[in-house]
């Protein structure tokens, strides 16, 4: 007779039936005062586990969830990043007042927040926090007992993966295509280091007013300005002039195919950096890199703000270097599968 058994590491291997075996009551008490003791001090106690989450709409796939869930192992932590994708459910953001309750009673340690609930999402919580209050824009809830707090990282993670794939460049003037969550998040960052004029433009103009005039406020000797997008001397003028452009709408995403603006506006003088990252290379990426513009891929941004919100979750320091390495494994992964699965 074979019997299989678990060592104390939770390897196995296989002992003849002939074989001495130890079953609980045949281990020497001394032995088993030694399991007692690491039993007390924690030695085989499970690691903390966390549920964690995305809401968005057209999320499923999205790499966040493998890149919290694989730096967690590092830490002790089990750790499960559910998506709630509204889309999926065939919802909108009117949906995010249950969500939220949901969130705070099923146990969730902290959330995700994505398009399109990034300034909806403000109202619902206990307070933010003073990046969030100045960006007008959530993108991390932390729950903490009854209190629901608002964070962003898209600010710093966009800026850490501009500094980490552009480097040093020019941010005289700035083009920001996307007005919304995302958008104000950027536009903050990129006038935080040094971009004296911001140039918005977002197919809805009223928000890139809004916006516009926002951040004036805070950025008092800067020239922000919102062009329309449809007054097309102009918008060609400003472009053509700009230093950098950045993308920042779900334009270019499976679930919204095309480009923001003409390829025919590009130029090579242009630094572009793109938000969405599945693809990882858009449309818009594609044109800039084929004009010669030095280029940021979405991916650079999403492990950048994961980064930040891993540490607002856990209280832990992220390793920024495993985590890019873990995405960019996993973005290959998936890049493979669907070649292979492509007619």
């Amino acid at each position: 007779m074979n019997v299989i058994l678990e060592t104390a590491d939770h390897s196995t291997l296989a002992s003849s039936g002939q074989a001495e075996l130890r079953t609980a009551h045949h281990v020497p008490p001394t032995n088993r005062s030694e399991s007692f003791a690491r039993l007390q001090s924690g030695a085989f106690a499970e690691p903390k586990k966390m549920l964690l989450g995305l809401i968005g709409s057209g999320i499923q796939l999205s790499l966040t969830p493998a890149m919290h869930e694989a730096e967690a192992s590092y830490h002790g932590l089990r750790v499960h990043y559910q998506l709630i994708d509204l889309a999926l459910a065939d919802r909108d953001a009117n949906a995010l007042p249950a969500l939220i309750e949901a969130v705070a009673v099923m146990g969730f340690s902290g959330v995700n927040i994505t398009y399109p609930c990034k300034q909806k999402i403000i109202p619902l919580l206990s307070e933010l926090s003073d990046d969030a209050r100045a960006m007008g824009a959530v993108n991390t809830v932390i729950v903490d007992g009854t209190r629901l707090i608002g964070h962003n990282t898209d600010g710093s993670g966009w800026r850490r993966g501009f500094e980490m794939q552009i480097g040093s460049a020019n941010l005289s003037h700035v083009v920001l295509l996307g007005a919304g969550g995302a958008g104000a998040a950027i536009a903050h960052a990129v006038l935080s280091m040094g971009c004296e004029r911001l140039s918005v433009i977002d197919r809805d103009h009223a928000r890139a007013v809004e916006l516009s005039e926002t951040l004036s406020l805070r950025f008092k000797h800067r020239k922000i300005e919102a062009i329309h997008f449809h007054e097309a001397a102009r918008l060609l003028e400003t472009i053509r002039d700009a230093d950098g452009l950045i993308h920042a709408t779900p334009t270019g995403t499976a679930h919204s195919p095309g480009m923001p603006i003409s390829a025919s506006l590009l130029q090579a003088h242009h630094w572009v950096s793109e938000i969405v990252y599945f693809p990882i290379e858009t449309e818009f990426f594609k044109a800039a890199k084929a004009c010669g513009c030095r280029v940021m891929d979405g991916g650079a941004m999403a492990v950048g703000q994961a980064i930040d919100a891993f540490a607002l979750f856990t209280g832990q320091t992220p390793n920024a270097e495993r985590m890019t390495a873990h995405f960019q494994q996993v973005l290959a992964a998936r890049d493979q599968l669907f070649t292979e699965q492509a007619p």
